[in-house]
Order: structure tokens, then C-alpha cells, then sequence
């Protein structure tokens, strides 16, 4: 059992013995029971929300009563909280699905819909430097939709299946990713010949030099495809649709 389940398992049973907040005590245990359905976390967690709740209990910010609390970090707070309300939205009948008979798409797969088909913007600016997708066709919409809640699949194969067409790449962007791959390369390179037995010392230092030239080559060539990539994501960012709120309710 991990650490965060016990410090979970011993909070509910305190407030069990305690008479502690009826809603507070329900929050946990909810949490404890978010590896099976992690709907029922997301639904409470936005009641907290809309609520305040959380003020009452003494955190003034709902993200710190989250990690906190309940051992969970803002970006899944986030998450839980968007893909929740995307399902209201969107497929409200998954609401009612049992989890056997018909399985409830991950919140990671929710979210990834939800990023891409409704952009919301989070309260703190897009982590990772994320851009905002394309917008989507009808007809990719409705794969999209087909893809998380009729077939569950997986969040990873979602962006590989979608991102080339809601995330493209500028075309310098491949060019400096090889150059990045090829300059990783050498600095490996030069860090085992030292372990390489029947290599003299004179050997290894001049294919170091050698390697360290062409990292230098490399670094030189990647400037001008780093300063065109983030020409292409400024215009990508001018040209993103206005982005709504984070859902509280």
C-alpha cells in the first residue's frame, strides 16, 4: 500500500470517529475510491468547488485543499474538474454507465478531448508551452467523440492518432529535432570512449575534439530553426481561438 493511500485511509477513518464535516469526510472517501471510478471523485471535487467548501475547512485556495488534502496534484485537480464538466456536456449519458457493462473513458482521455474540441484555459498560463489546437472539423469532432467515449481509447493513443492534426509542426520544427537528436548523439558518443578498452588516450581525445566540433556545427545550424519555430508558434498562438474559463460548476 503506497504512502498516499495510508495518510488517505487514516484521514477518513479520523474523521469517521471525529463526526467530522459530512461533505469533507465524503471528498475522502471518494478519493480512496478513485482508481475504480474516478467520475465520482471529479463530481464531488466540483461541488467543493462551486461551493467554497474547501474555505470552510481552512484552505483558502481549492487547488491546495486538493494537494493537500486529498494528496492531489493541481494538474489532476484540473483535469478531474474539466473532464467532469466535458462530460456534462458532451456525453452526459456516460453519467449513467456502471463502469462493467459499458466502460468510462480515463480523465485523461476526457481532458484531451476537452482541450481539443472546447479550448479551455486553466487559472495559471498553459503548462509546457502547450499551443492551442486547430480547431477540429464536424467530422474529426465526431471521430474524436466515437474514439474516447465509444471505444475508450487510451489517452497515448489519442495523440498519436490526433496530435499531427491538432498540434502540426512547423516544418523547421522536424528539421531541428533531427539536428537535436544528431548533437545528443555525439555527446553520448564522446562520454563512453573514455570506457572503451584498446582505444589509446590519444584516440579518444582527438574523436572528443572532433565530436565536440560537430556539436558546436550542430548548435550553429539549430539557432536560426529555433528562432523560425517560434515565429510559427506566435502565429499559431495570434491565430488560437478565445479561450473560456475553467469550468467551476
Amino acid at each position: 500500500m503506497s504512502r498516499s493511500t495510508k495518510k488517505i485511509d487514516a484521514l477518513a477513518e479520523l474523521l469517521e470517529k471525529s463526526g467530522g464535516d459530512a461533505l469533507r469526510l465524503d471528498v475522502v472517501r471518494r478519493t480512496q475510491k478513485f482508481k475504480r471510478s474516478w467520475i465520482d471523485l471529479a463530481e464531488v471535487l466540483v461541488q467543493v468547488r462551486r461551493t467554497r467548501a474547501h474555505e470552510r475547512w481552512g484552505f483558502t485556495d481549492f487547488f491546495a485543499y486538493c494537494n493537500e488534502e486529498l494528496l492531489i496534484k493541481r494538474a489532476t485537480a484540473e483535469k478531474l474538474v474539466l473532464s467532469f464538466s466535458t462530460i456534462q456536456d458532451h456525453a452526459p449519458e456516460v453519467l449513467k454507465w456502471d463502469g462493467v457493462a459499458q466502460t468510462i473513458p480515463s480523465y485523461e482521455a476526457v481532458d484531451y478531448y476537452a482541450r481539443a474540441v472546447v479550448p479551455v484555459e486553466a487559472e495559471e498560463p498553459r503548462a509546457r508551452g502547450k499551443l492551442a489546437p486547430v480547431p477540429p472539423t464536424d467530422e474529426l469532432r465526431a471521430e474524436m467523440k466515437q474514439a474516447v467515449f465509444d471505444e475508450g481509447t487510451p489517452v497515448g493513443e489519442l495523440r498519436r492518432r490526433f496530435d499531427p492534426v491538432l498540434y502540426p509542426k512547423p516544418k523547421a520544427a522536424h528539421e531541428l529535432e533531427t539536428i537535436q537528436r544528431a548533437s545528443a548523439a555525439a555527446r553520448r558518443l564522446a562520454e563512453l570512449l573514455p570506457d572503451i578498452q584498446g582505444l589509446s588516450a590519444g584516440r579518444v581525445k582527438k574523436l572528443e575534439e572532433q565530436l565536440g566540433g560537430l556539436r558546436d556545427e550542430l548548435d550553429a545550424l539549430a539557432e536560426p530553426l529555433k528562432e523560425k519555430v517560434a515565429r510559427a508558434q506566435k502565429r499559431t498562438r495570434a491565430k488560437a481561438p478565445r479561450l473560456r474559463a475553467l469550468p467551476t460548476s
